[in-house]
């Protein structure tokens, strides 16, 4: 172009004017400088044209690199994040295949059924050397995966035109994310192995303890029955009923504690219906009417109170366990209250004690499996399921359990249940 714009230059501005003849010396000066400043803002416009296309393609990749990072976050299961990273790359860089070997793993992961010349021997080299490798001719190119100065493997790309640079960014988060996933399941196996012996710990300390109180009522009552000497027939009938009762209590603890597991495991079958709610605080009332004879209960539920989709053997056994624990935990002849209303479609139930109230850094604790509180664990018999148990039913049935609280004042347990 700058040679066509010189001759036109001359056809058309020197003369003679018309034909390509230069008469006057000095037109070769300035026919040679126009020539030259051509040549060189061509040049120039070219670089600078080169320099666009080449920072262009920059932030492109740049771009490419966070979308790809994101990505990586995507999963913290490094299993799965090794089998997605392959198939990553050839959806953010537009390559043909891509493959990922590790020096831990024996297997090679591929976006594809098809090896399109990442041979695993070629990523297994890559990786003992710890240098790059390009095969120009296949559009071939082999990274090794870096955390510092470790090498952890190597990663192979098919058709690709990335740069060096950007190859070896992709290498480096790759050898990251897999880093990452893999201290994410050795700390998430570490914390779960800490919370499941401390669970034990807590399981072994509180059902022990329950376990072997009606035991050791139970081996002394048949110790005395059966050792020598005549007891009476009331000394009898009493060492049998302390043998009833505490069988009774163990059967129940054993109960919890399956209930508990089956619960967790969500085998547990709920038949819902629609149901009144005063059947179920009649029965709870009834069951419990030898622990409540100290404490003086008001029922106030509203006849016109709509009925509510429940299970109505669970939630009696919710309002049992919440009865059972305003009863234990109220000085003797403290009342207690159970009231009910409906709002926002939904069946608010609560039982308000007179008990020595919980803080509030315990009330969101009391609902944990096995927790029982700072000062009352030991004056107070049980094996902190009741609460867990009421709160797997009520979620179950689509409700919330909530507490309120004040120390020296009592605690009101309020449960919510669908309105049918």
């Amino acid at each position: 172009m700058s040679v066509l714009a010189t001759v036109a230059f001359n056809y058309y501005f020197l003369p003679p004017i018309g034909t390509l003849t230069i008469a006057d010396p000095q037109n070769w000066i300035a026919l040679f400088a126009f020539l030259v400043t051509a040549v060189t803002a061509s040049e120039l416009s070219a670089r600078a044209r080169r320099g666009e296309r080449t920072a262009v393609e920059r932030r492109q990749e740049l771009e490419r690199l966070y979308s790809f990072s994101q990505l990586l976050l995507s999963s913290d299961n490094a299993a799965e994040l090794l089998n997605l990273i392959p198939r990553y790359i050839v959806e953010s860089f537009g390559v043909r295949s891509a493959a990922i070997a590790l020096s831990s793993r024996a297997d090679v992961y591929r976006s594809g059924p098809d090896i399109d010349g990442l041979e695993s021997r070629d990523l297994q080299l890559v990786t003992l050397r710890g240098e790059p490798r390009f095969e120009t001719a296949g559009q071939l190119a082999f990274m090794p995966l870096h955390i510092g100065v470790r090498v952890v493997g190597s990663m192979g790309v098919s058709g690709s035109r990335l740069s060096r640079q950007t190859l070896e960014a992709i290498g480096g988060m790759v050898a990251i994310a897999f880093e990452r996933a893999s201290a994410f399941e050795r700390l998430s196996r570490t914390e779960a192995a800490r919370e499941s012996e401390q669970l034990r710990s807590i399981l072994l300390d509180s059902v022990t303890h329950e376990f072997r109180t009606p035991l050791t009522a139970i081996k002394a009552s048949a110790t005395s029955l059966l050792g020598a000497g005549d007891h009476s027939a009331e000394e009898t009938t009493e060492l049998l009923t302390i043998i009833n009762e505490e069988s009774d209590r163990l059967n129940r603890l054993i109960g919890e504690a399956a209930e508990m597991a089956q619960l967790d495991a969500n085998k547990v079958e709920f038949h819902f219906a629609s149901a009144s709610l005063r059947p179920a605080v009649d029965e709870a009332l009834d069951e419990l009417k030898q622990l409540l004879v100290q404490h003086p209960v008001d029922v106030r539920i509203p006849a016109n109170l709509p009925p509510a989709r429940m299970d109505l053997a669970h939630i009696k056994e919710v309002l049992v366990h919440l009865l059972e624990n305003a009863a234990k935990y109220s000085p003797a002849g403290a009342p207690i209250r159970i009231t009910a209303e409906a709002k926002d479609r939904m069946l608010i139930v609560s039982i308000a004690d007179r008990g020595p109230g919980i803080d509030d850094f315990e009330q969101s604790l009391v609902f944990e499996k096995f927790y029982r509180g700072r000062n009352q664990r030991v004056q107070i018999s049980g094996t902190g399921m009741g609460l867990a148990i009421c709160k797997a039913i009520v979620e179950a049935h689509g409700g919330k359990l909530g507490l309120t609280s004040q120390l020296g004042h009592g605690s009101v347990f309020y449960f919510s249940l669908p309105i049918a």
